[in-house]
């Protein structure tokens, strides 16, 4: 008994050796991308200086002369590298799709200076990196949550970049917003009797001043789902967030550091949101995708603006499955409906 024993510890110990030795060279591996087959294919990170600060652009697509889709993450801080892929792999067939990590998120935090980081500088940020990857053609910009606040304001200071502008999970008021998510999740918390959220939920009230009120509704807003709807298809993401390639392990360990400082630094930028006042005109034509269960940025702010909002078109786009994450609550839809709207577009880019 005591020698089977033994074996079976030295089974054991043997594969912890071998387990501790293969996430030892998995640590040591530098950032990459995997590779897209043909001769004008592009698969690539890029350090790429903006703003005075070097910052990292994945680059992906099957030919490297179709239009350029970059993708603004939301948080902020929200960074996304890692699993970019995962609700892009239609999408490189038609474009070239450009994931950015924004200045003081992901791989592009190290280093960075906090006193520069503001809504402005972002936007001014965003704007350099069209040109850059635009390379004197129209992009098209699509924004998520907190990129989407980014990407509108992009778009009205240089139309002349954009083909189109497509907003997810679209940030138009803030203090509307917030209204409207508090209610949903007490009323949730009402049906569900749930006496610890609503004493919790009592201590605050929109409009919010701090991370930390942020923090605490949002809490119960992803207990009841009211931000991702579909937490099966969330969890599939979870194995690329842990191991894909586009992160080094010495990025993933500043990750969350450097998304809650993002977080405190903006949090001015984020209290103030007003488009109906700020952004009544767009020069392109605009895509508004909307999940019909997010309750982090509900929808019907964003329907509100498309009715006012000057512009060559604007659309509202349902997805009727997702929440706040369409591209990871519904990837093949996102893409599928991606394509529709931009293929009358693509032309003459």
């Amino acid at each position: 008994m005591k020698r089977w024993l033994r074996r079976i510890a030295k089974g054991v110990g043997g594969f912890v050796a071998l387990l501790a030795f293969a996430l030892g060279l998995w640590a040591l591996l530098p950032a990459g991308t995997r590779a897209i087959p043909g001769d004008g294919a592009i698969a690539e990170l890029r350090r790429v200086e903006i703003g005075g600060f070097e910052q990292t652009l994945l680059l992906r697509g099957a030919d490297r002369r179709a239009p350029v889709l970059l993708y603004l993450h939301g948080g902020p801080g929200s960074a996304q590298l890692p699993i970019a892929r995962l609700y892009s792999d239609e999408l490189e067939g038609h474009f070239v799709v450009a994931h950015w990590d924004q200045r003081g998120a992901g791989a592009s935090c190290a280093g960075v200076d906090w006193s520069t980081l503001s809504l402005d500088r972002i936007v001014a940020d965003t704007i350099e990196v069209a040109e850059t990857i635009g390379d004197g053609r129209k992009i098209f910009l699509i924004g998520h949550s907190w990129g989407s606040l980014v990407g509108a304001l992009a778009v009205q200071r240089r139309p002349d970049l954009f083909a189109a502008y497509i907003g997810l999970g679209q940030l138009v008021h803030r203090d509307r917003q917030e209204a409207i998510s508090y209610d949903w999740v007490v009323e949730q918390a009402r049906r569900d009797g749930n006496d610890a959220a609503l004493a919790e939920l009592a201590t605050i009230h929109p409009p919010y001043t701090t991370q930390r009120e942020f923090r605490l509704q949002r809490g119960w807003l992803s207990h009841y789902h009211g931000e991702i709807h579909d937490t099966q298809r969330a969890r599939e993401v979870l194995p690329a967030v842990i191991f894909g390639r586009e992160y080094s392990l010495a990025t993933r360990l500043r990750f969350v550091p450097c998304f809650r400082r993002s977080l405190d630094v903006l949090l001015p930028d984020r209290l103030h949101v007003d488009l109906f006042r700020s952004v009544p005109r767009l020069d392109v034509p605009v895509f508004l995708f909307a999940g019909r269960h997010d309750f982090n940025t509900p929808p019907a702010l964003a329907v509100e603006w498309a009715e006012r909002l000057e512009a060559p078109s604007v659309e509202v786009v349902w997805f009727e499955t997702a929440g706040h994450f369409i591209p990871i609550e519904a990837p093949e839809e996102f893409q599928a409906r991606l394509i529709e709207k931009l293929a009358p577009l693509r032309d003459g880019l």
